[in-house]
């Protein structure tokens, strides 16, 4: 055990694994109400940490683990969420607002009354019911990818992300198309006509 506590120290002083990384520990943490403002979280692991109502506007995450976190009322204005595993995490009337969360997993997530204006979701995986809810209210562009909110989530758009993620498979794939007997569809709506 002595040998893991220097290896676990030895990352957290060097930045993480190959210098890359905050290497910090936080799985199962109590972070209720506290202040992280402006902080390198990037690789680190918040697993089932309870993040209820805490600040971490400005903070950046790239790569973090935040599977099964609570994260209510938690503050993420301008944090940098890219390339992070939220899977299945609580952030009910978080803050996200002018948050990039580009290439994000939020699949089993809970997103209700969460604050998105200016969030960038580009290319992030989000289960349908999810976007559609986000979709009704999201609004504003980000003011460091210049990506408009409405846009990243696909809203109004009947193609581009328009379906669920990998964890509603029912929902995941569009429509099946069937071929007319020339092996056309009408482009304008996608159906086609048995001849």
């Amino acid at each position: 055990m002595t040998a893991m506590a220097d290896l676990n120290k030895f990352e957290a002083e060097t930045r993480g694994e190959f210098g890359i990384g905050s290497a910090a520990q936080f799985g199962s943490a109590d972070l209720k109400k506290t202040v992280h403002t402006n902080e390198n979280f990037r690789r680190a692991n918040f697993t089932s940490a309870d993040m209820r109502e805490s600040d971490f506007s400005g903070s950046t995450f790239n790569g973090a683990y935040l599977e099964k976190a609570v994260a209510y009322k938690a503050n993420f204005s301008g944090a940098d969420l890219s390339d992070t595993l939220m899977d299945r995490m609580v952030l009910n009337e978080a803050n996200l607002t002018n948050a990039v969360l580009v290439r994000s997993v939020l699949t089993r997530s809970d997103l209700g009354g969460a604050i998105v204006e200016g969030a960038d979701f580009s290319d992030a995986v989000i289960d349908l019911l999810q976007k559609q809810a986000l979709c009704k209210y999201a609004s504003g562009t980000n003011p460091v990818t210049g990506v408009s909110t409405r846009k990243s989530l696909g809203c109004g758009n009947s193609r581009r992300n328009a379906y669920g993620s990998p964890s509603s498979p029912l929902l995941s794939a569009p429509p099946q198309q069937l071929l007319d007997r020339d092996g056309f569809c009408d482009p304008a709506t996608g159906l086609c006509e048995a001849s």
